[in-house]
């Protein structure tokens, strides 16, 4: 089983890796809405605590050197540091604030922005069926956001957005430093770190106090995080973002099962309508992707 994995094509290797992210951190929000009240930044340090101490300890057992790879590698470990910090924090606001599918669907807008800044990062060039594709998604957000000055979920709406360009350039780095053989243990570990540190001032300044079911479930939310963060660091290692991106989807399904089944929460028209064009233009975009891969193979053959 194990050599079957270790022989499977980096593409596969990819989905297999984003699909468990998907379930990982559709946990990691159940857990968030769960711990109640409060603040957005005291959540998100914990979650991030026991990612930073699960990367610590496999470094550890590894005996690798906790410094990076290449002192070239820096300047993005840092840039996907404070893009995953932004998404995090967004995202848990927007978790916190808006249903669990909706919340989660404009996280997955990360897959188009991480092809969006790829563009700049890698130099991974989008053409007129790609660029489409995003301008589609974006459309799509419009109908879960809903813009209008009426909408009392607006701000957090907008927040989730942003947590989802932060993710989207937070992954961009992260396939950078995968090309360049950051180990992703590493990326996890700074991460982690750097997040739990820039959240610290404001725990100390202003910490809520945590009734022992509140500090289980955090850790369960940090668990989940870490599951989900070496799955989704994996993934965007072994493959670009316009391969294996769809997938990431699948969260969006786990999220609105989810939200039915433990919140009873059920998405209005307008959303399901932003659900169908987003997750439609990113299978359009995959097949396209796909098929544009094989013709040129066939053509290089």
């Amino acid at each position: 089983m194990l050599n079957a994995l270790k022989n499977m094509p980096n593409k596969y290797k990819g989905i297999i890796c984003i699909l468990l992210s998907a379930f990982c951190f559709t946990f990691m929000n159940i857990f968030v809405r769960m711990s109640g009240e409060l603040p957005s930044v005291q959540k998100s340090f914990f979650r991030n605590l026991v990612a930073f101490f699960f990367a610590l300890a496999i470094l550890i057992k590894e005996r690798a050197p906790l410094l990076p790879e290449r002192r070239g590698n820096l300047p993005a470990l840092t840039a996907r540091a404070v893009c995953g910090t932004v998404g995090v924090l967004c995202n848990f606001y927007a978790v916190d604030h808006l249903l669990l599918s909706d919340a989660s669907m404009l996280n997955k807008m990360s897959p188009f922005f991480a092809v969006v800044f790829s563009i700049f990062i890698m130099r991974e060039k989008a053409d007129a069926v790609q660029t489409a594709g995003i301008i589609a998604a974006f459309v799509g957000s419009l109908f879960i956001i809903k813009p209008s000055f009426a909408n009392m979920e607006l701000i957090p709406s907008l927040l989730g957005f942003l947590g989802g360009m932060g993710a989207g350039a937070a992954y961009a780095c992260v396939r950078w430093l995968g090309v360049h053989g950051e180990r992703g243990s590493y990326i996890v570990f700074f991460f982690s770190g750097f997040s739990c540190l820039i959240t610290l001032p404001f725990l100390i300044f202003d910490f809520h106090y945590m009734t022992l079911t509140q500090w289980l479930i955090l850790i369960g939310a940090g668990l989940a995080a870490a599951g989900g963060q070496f799955t989704i660091t994996a993934a965007y290692r072994y493959a670009p973002a316009k391969e294996i991106s769809v997938y990431d989807y699948s969260q969006v399904i786990f999220s609105a099962l989810m939200g039915f089944l433990l919140f009873g929460q059920i998405p209005d028209a307008l959303s399901w309508i932003g659900y169908a064009v987003i997750c439609g233009a990113a299978v359009a975009m995959f097949l396209y992707n796909d098929r544009r891969k094989e013709n040129k193979n066939g053509n290089g053959a």
